[in-house]
């Protein structure tokens, strides 16, 4: 049996003087909560539409759990998609139940597990309001009850936080969390970085049609922040120490001067074995108040990699288990 509850093989898809998706590959594992990231318009929504069944691929295929994917795998997936819609005149619990139903819940089964998600999702007072009255956010929060409630095995996920403050967002964060640790595989995709730091164990990252980038964000951000380093001296000497490290570095770029008014140096060393003669230049050369490893953030790895697919040969970093 796979441990990989998706397996996307080689799927490509164009439309009419368009290439939406280009030969794209990898492998969600089950039980985890898996980024798709990209632009706009980098493929992303399509390739969610032929996980979905909505669409099919013109070459490749879609494994899910072991087999190909059929039509009548929709009902062990759930999707929220990025452009949502509720009936503006229907109350709040009817909707929700009326979705229930159609997703095979029985009449008690569905107002027993809407209420206990009304109540985690801390909207059980709305039951009874028309939707027309609720706020984006709670709308999102009524329609992520809807798509979860059946117990799926993968659930998908368009820009989830979207029109969330931060203390909702907190919970539904929370709450992805909760239906992974209980046995759902999430994939999700989304722009805001941030939340790609917090919640996933492996993303891949579209761009121009094409898979850029996969694999497990510690070993993307890893791989990403290899032999980068930051140093600190006093802003009068920071050309001293741009001279001194020079010599050992591929990279340099010249940070703000921070609020105790000390000024920063990112660099990128040639190779491990400059770090103690660099030190040593560095420390001869300027009054060094830091010097510490930098790992990059997701939002400088999405950025770096996205330029880089731009050139005619773009890099591709996959970690052995994704091969």
């Amino acid at each position: 049996m796979s441990e990989n509850i998706l397996e996307i093989k080689n799927v490509s898809k164009s439309y009419t003087n368009h290439h939406a998706l280009s030969d794209v590959s990898f492998n969600v594992p089950k039980g985890s909560v898996y980024g798709l990231l990209g632009p706009n318009g980098a493929g992303k929504t399509t390739l969610i539409r032929i996980i979905n069944h909505i669409t099919a691929p013109d070459t490749g295929s879609v494994i899910f759990k072991g087999h190909p994917l059929v039509a009548s795998d929709i009902y062990s997936i759930g999707y929220l998609p990025e452009e949502r819609g509720l009936y503006k005149k229907m109350k709040v619990g009817d909707q929700a139940m009326f979705f229930a139903r159609l997703k095979g819940l029985t009449k008690a089964q569905a107002r027993k597990s809407l209420e206990e998600w009304f109540d985690r999702l801390e909207i059980r007072s709305w039951w009874n309001r028309k939707v027309e009255e609720l706020s984006k956010g709670m709308a999102q929060k009524v329609q992520f009850i809807v798509t979860v409630l059946h117990n799926p095995d993968l659930l998908i996920f368009d820009e989830p936080f979207s029109g969330f403050d931060p203390i909702n967002a907190a919970l539904l964060k929370r709450e992805i969390l909760r239906l992974r640790d209980n046995g759902a595989t999430v994939i999700f995709s989304t722009h805001n970085m941030g939340s790609v730091e917090e919640l996933c164990d492996e993303i891949t990252l579209i761009n121009k049609s094409k898979n850029i980038l996969t694999g497990s964000v510690a070993d993307v951000r890893s791989h990403y922040g290899a032999n980068r380093y930051r140093i600190s001296t006093l802003p009068e000497q920071m050309d001293a120490l741009k001279s001194a490290v020079d010599p050992f570095v591929v990279s340099l770029c010249e940070r703000d001067i921070d609020k105790i008014g000390t000024a920063t140096l990112e660099f990128t060393l040639r190779s491990a074995e400059d770090m103690r003669p660099m030190l040593a230049a560095a420390n001869q050369a300027v009054d060094l108040r830091s010097f510490a490893p930098y790992m990059p953030s997701m939002d400088e790895i999405f950025i770096s990699a996205v330029e880089k697919s731009n050139t005619p040969q773009p890099p591709v970093f996959t970690t052995p288990n994704q091969q």
